[in-house]
């Protein structure tokens, strides 16, 4: 049986960039390495830093997801110095989080996924009436009217006439795995084009709560800066919640109406996706969303969504969640352990030692040879592992743990829409292990959120009404009562998976800090025991319709969402100092 490589370089419609390789035969992925090719070094940046200032740089990962690097930052070192955030402060992390999670993944759903499933050019082919007719089977949204297609299709017919596609430029229309209807395609691109409008006025929930997107300014050790006032000016006063409450209710209103519909719409005609795709079967979530004071790290009790870990597709048990578990393998990336590559290192001991032994490009040589042998270092990435075991990270976790948490505060509401969810397409709860799984569950923690961010700004205007206007903690805020050592992590759950920050904190400065992000866990490459990462086993079985264009392939890394820019950053091959930074 003949043996084809299939490389996508680099992987598009994702943050950062991303090499995947494929060995194919007989139609099928039999073998892939996913290679990050930027690297990061924000560790580097941050020794000897302030500990109470890595929030600033670490937020600077990703231009993506830079709240949740804040949020993990200021948690480890709360959790270092043993500071209790105020309610008011939790709650206002929470709706920050909130509406970055609804964001993120409608913006994930709409402009980094569905192009996999939907034929762009086709919606020329289809009929406006019928569009609607669809549409309006599935929603009442007031724009899925036969004008507002109509209008859309011309729109997108402009585009093709002028020889350009623009923003629908690159794809693999007509692809013989596109399986959608015309008119399935054009509500999906008219969706698409309504989404790009709709997520830049949701986000303005972040210039209210934290003055700013991306990368908020109100985060601090301690609480938050944003002062409430009912009846004040320039800060949260009554106001700016009413106008908070707005937003959130036409978030509510675009999820449940739009996405939602849109969702299950694609996903029934991609049933056989619910078998492909599923990876080890093993997921991790640290959980969040605090739903009262206490130390989240400490006091997982108190998260509205659990922490847990699901092993081999068993939902019958979850798993307890300890950090001390988690190591990080370089066997295969271009980093050094001081004490041989071989070991696996908690991220208070982690090193981040670059060593770049791949291709020079500058100097002729090619990628073909990146993988060469069971010892080849491939990739800028780590290899997180939990307890040696490869874990997939993200919302088909967070939906899984509290499928099977009974107990947890969104168990009936996620058991709810996930139930819903699988009796509408008529598949069972194995499909959830999946390509199709991945990319649903993410809609339903769009779902179950868009729903709780109410429940938490009225907890937040009841604490306010009651005459708590506190918001910061500023205890331990003088170095000078810190202890000499100290050690901290902070947990939190980005929209895109686990993300954990290690400190250790010497003299009252970082002596080490580590990050261990989601696209870590998900596209790190092997590990010293030779266990493939979660993209690299995902991605095995998967068919391959036209080597050529390689569009399933792209459906199941697209699925994880990755974000390689907070996996890595970008250095010179060659050593070259490309700019230097001074802080006077």
């Amino acid at each position: 049986m003949a043996t084809e490589r299939v490389v996508v370089d680099p992987l598009t419609r994702i943050e950062g960039h991303l090499r995947i390789e494929t060995q194919v035969e007989g139609g099928k992925v039999t073998d892939a390495w996913s290679s990050a090719t930027m690297w990061r070094g924000i560790e580097l940046i941050l020794k000897d830093r302030d500990p109470r200032d890595a929030w600033y740089f670490t937020q600077r990962i990703c231009g993506v997801c830079t709240t949740v690097h804040a949020l993990a930052s200021v948690r480890a070192v709360e959790n270092a110095l043993g500071i209790e955030v105020p309610l008011n402060a939790v709650l206002i992390r929470n709706l920050i989080e909130a509406a970055q999670y609804m964001q993120d993944h409608v913006i994930h759903f709409y402009h980094l996924h569905a192009l996999d499933w939907v034929d762009v050019v086709s919606a020329l082919q289809a009929d406006p009436e019928k569009a609607a007719q669809l549409a309006t089977t599935t929603s009442d949204w007031p724009n899925n009217g036969v004008q507002h297609f109509t209008t859309v299709q011309n729109r997108l017919k402009a585009f093709v006439e002028s020889g350009q596609l623009g923003i629908f430029a690159n794809g693999y229309w007509g692809h013989p795995a596109q399986k959608l209807p015309p008119e399935a395609n054009l509500m999906a691109v008219a969706h698409y084009l309504e989404a790009l409008d709709w997520q830049r006025d949701f986000i303005r929930i972040h210039a209210i709560l934290g003055s700013k997107n991306p990368h908020l300014q109100t985060y601090v050790v301690g609480g938050s800066t944003l002062a409430i006032d009912p009846n004040g000016q320039s800060v949260l006063n009554a106001e700016r919640i009413a106008l908070l409450q707005q937003l959130f209710k036409k978030g509510q209103a675009f999820v449940e109406q739009v996405y939602i519909p849109d969702l299950l719409a694609v996903a029934s005609f991609y049933k056989e996706w619910a078998a492909i795709g599923g990876g080890h079967g093993n997921f991790l979530t640290y959980g969040d969303f605090p739903l009262t004071t206490g130390d989240p790290v400490t006091n997982p009790d108190i998260l509205y969504q659990p922490r847990g870990i699901i092993l081999n597709k068993d939902l019958s048990t979850v798993h307890p969640v300890e950090h001390a578990k988690v190591t990080e393998y370089v066997a295969h990336s271009w980093f050094d352990y001081r004490d041989g590559n071989g070991n696996g290192l908690h991220p208070w001991e982690g090193q981040t030692n670059p060593n770049y032994t791949g291709p020079r490009p500058s100097e002729g040589e090619a990628y073909e040879t990146l993988i060469t042998s069971d010892e080849a270092k491939y990739s800028w990435l780590k290899a997180p592992r939990y307890n040696d075991t490869p874990m997939e990270v993200g919302p088909l976790a967070r939906m899984l743990v509290a499928y099977a948490s009974k107990d947890a505060p969104n168990h009936n509401s996620v058991k709810e829409k996930v139930d819903t969810v699988l009796e509408r397409l008529g598949v069972g709860p194995e499909a959830l292990f999946s390509t199709l799984g991945r990319t649903a569950a993410r809609g339903i923690e769009t779902w179950v959120i868009a729903e709780v961010a109410l429940d938490w700004l009225k907890m937040l205007t009841d604490n306010i009404g009651r005459g708590d206007l506190k918001v910061h903690n500023g205890a331990k805020w003088d170095p000078k009562t810190w202890p000499a050592l100290a050690q901290g992590v902070g947990m939190t759950d980005a929209p895109r998976g686990a993300l954990g920050h290690w400190v250790n904190i010497e003299n009252q400065h970082i002596q080490n800090y580590q990050c261990v992000v989601p696209t870590t866990w998900n596209a790190g490459p092997r590990d010293a025991h030779g266990k493939r990462g979660p993209y690299e086993e995902a991605l095995v079985g998967t068919p391959i319709a036209d080597p050529e264009r390689p569009l399933e392939i792209l459906r199941t890394i697209h699925s994880f969402d990755p974000c390689m820019a907070c996996a890595a950053h970008v250095v010179d091959t060659t050593g070259q100092e490309i700019v230097s930074v001074k802080v006077r």
